[in-house]
């Protein structure tokens, strides 16, 4: 049994890890943002939560993380600001948790001599595709400010395996859904609101097209690269080497949850032109080369678990369906 640490445990894929990881039989201790309601985000829902060290307080503390490192042989940095229109509005915020909070993280665990380290990017970094598949050799393209500071939390990263030979590995996720996501994303706003009894729905730019992946199998994919020493010093796509278009994906739960609801642009939700991120296909090759790990769960089957977990009332009441999420 390893002793782990998961940074943004309250989140919606870092619980769901937290969960996977417990579950496979590890000790987790499992970081949630300190605030003064003592929540513990999602980690308050899990039927595992006594099974788990929960520890508040946040990545921007360097003493703080230099403490929670010590003891651990793993960490799983997730801790991020994540929603990229408010880092329109808050770029200066992103700066301090993603990229100082990755270099506090990284100090933290080559003081530790934790002896893997998997930091997370986002496909984000790669902006509108040049060429598809995505592969990690694409360009990486800061389009708005949140994939800037990921760009430049994944530099702080790279740099502590170059220079001090801390044994990481950069996972770079697409586009992840499933149970528990912020109504931020499309998928749990569009089904969230039909589940309300929406008959319409407003919405951006429906054109662009993702490579969409279950929140299970993003976490087995950080998984399968913790326990591959062959992917020591490599940035690695978590990716389904498929793509869809939004309108597609949304027609898709559309027709899963027998409603007629209708779409309509709404020009406040469009992305500022040169942000958009028009296209998002990955290349999952070095991941499958490096682990032997391939994506399990097909999008109409995960958009179905998706909409149950949406659908039941007590996880529906947690979401404000009839207001836009920043």
């Amino acid at each position: 049994m390893a002793k782990v640490l998961v940074t943004g445990a309250d989140g919606f894929i870092g619980s769901h890890l937290v969960e996977q990881l417990v579950a496979d039989g590890h000790e987790v201790r499992a970081l949630v943002q300190y605030n003064s309601f003592n929540s513990w985000g999602w980690l308050d829902h899990s039927p595992l939560r006594h099974e788990i060290e929960v520890v508040s307080g946040d990545v921007r503390d360097a003493q703080f993380c230099n403490g929670i490192a010590k003891g651990v042989e793993t960490v799983f940095h997730l801790a991020a600001l994540i929603a990229i229109p408010y880092s329109y509005a808050a770029p200066d915020s992103y700066v301090e948790t993603n990229v100082r909070g990755t270099l506090n993280i990284c100090q933290a665990a080559l003081n530790a001599g934790c002896t893997r380290v998997i930091h997370t990017s986002t496909s984000e970094v790669y902006g509108t595709a040049r060429y598809v598949p995505i592969d990690e050799a694409h360009p990486l393209q800061a389009q708005s400010p949140y994939s800037a500071s990921k760009i430049g939390a994944d530099a702080i990263a790279t740099s502590f395996h170059s220079a001090f030979d801390l044994p990481l590995t950069i996972a770079r996720p697409f586009n992840t859904y499933g149970p528990r996501q912020s109504a931020r994303a499309v998928i749990p706003t569009i089904i969230a609101q039909i589940a309300a009894g929406a008959t319409e729905i407003k919405l951006g730019d429906v054109s662009p097209t993702r490579d969409f992946n279950y929140v299970e199998d993003t976490c087995g994919g950080f998984i399968a690269l913790a326990a591959a020493p062959q992917s020591i010093g490599k940035t690695v796509n978590i990716a389904s080497n498929y793509e869809i278009s939004v309108l597609d994906t949304l027609q898709m739960i559309r027709d899963i949850m027998g409603s007629s609801v209708e779409f309509i642009t709404d020009e406040a939700r469009l992305r500022p032109a040169g942000s958009e991120v028009f296209r998002l296909w990955g290349d999952n090759r070095l991941m499958t080369e490096l682990t032997g790990f391939s994506p399990k769960i097909s999008l109409r089957d995960g958009l179905t678990r998706t909409v149950t977990w949406f659908s039941d009332p007590a996880h529906l009441a947690g979401y404000k369906a009839d207001r836009y999420n920043v």
